[in-house]
């Protein structure tokens, strides 16, 4: 398996937030991308690099900063001639203590070995239903196989509250078809085609995808969820 770090975020909202915090606490951080802001004792891509180290199914990682999400997925495959099963993350996002990578990949061997076209994300549910509104949302059958994908719906689109971070693995019979993806996007807006939630929207009803359940996740995106994440590992520990 291979792991593709995302890390080709402006990061515009959190720099936005730096420049105008009034406290002077962070003015430091300014210009800092966000894999490699300072959480717990070491930088937030740090914390993947030290769980990916210590599974052994995973043998390249590659950290992609250049283009759109699903460009620089399909730019990591084209460039490393990727022929495998990939680990897609986003370098801004972590999760809570009872998230263990191991486990995770663990179910996703389990649904190999029973459909080699199977896939696995992660998905929590909302903390409240204004969260609905602001990420995209999985619906799912009774055996957690993804029947829908709704990007930010409002409350009357969907009953679901299960959110999906920057967290797929995708399996080596999936992956060949990103580059389809794009084709079909070639004439889209930017919009359409560069958030990774879109892949996932178009591969679902291609490919079985199922969803793992984790507790929480932490997408530094601003200062106040950035203070949250710093606050939460040092308290929680770094691992």
């Amino acid at each position: 398996m291979k792991a593709v770090i995302l890390a080709a975020g402006y990061g515009t909202r959190l720099n936005r937030d730096l420049q105008n915090d009034s406290s002077g606490h962070f003015k430091h951080l300014c210009g800092i991308p966000k894999p490699l802001l300072p959480v717990g004792n070491k930088a937030l891509i740090s914390h993947w690099m030290s769980a990916i180290e210590k599974i052994d199914c995973i043998d390249e990682v590659y950290v992609i900063e250049r283009l759109g999400a699903v460009a620089c997925l399909q730019l990591a495959i084209t460039q490393f001639n990727i022929n495998d099963h990939v680990l897609v993350l986003g370098g801004d996002t972590l999760f809570y203590e009872d998230f263990s990578l191991s486990v995770v990949l663990a179910r996703f061997t389990e649904l190999q070995s029973i459909n080699c076209d199977n896939n696995l994300v992660l998905s929590y549910l909302c903390k409240d239903e204004a969260e609905t509104t602001k990420f995209g949302i999985l619906e799912t059958d009774e055996e957690f196989q993804v029947t829908a994908f709704k990007e930010k719906p409002s409350l009357t689109e969907t009953t679901s509250r299960r959110a999906c971070p920057c967290f797929y693995i995708y399996s080596k019979s999936t992956i060949p078809l990103i580059a389809k993806f794009l084709q079909e996007k070639q004439n889209s807006p930017l919009e359409e085609k560069d958030a990774p939630g879109h892949y996932l929207h178009w591969v679902y009803s291609r490919k079985p995808v199922f969803v793992h359940h984790v507790s929480g996740r932490f997408d530094v995106g601003n200062l106040p969820s950035y203070i949250d994440c710093t606050k939460y590992f040092q308290k929680h520990g770094d691992e």
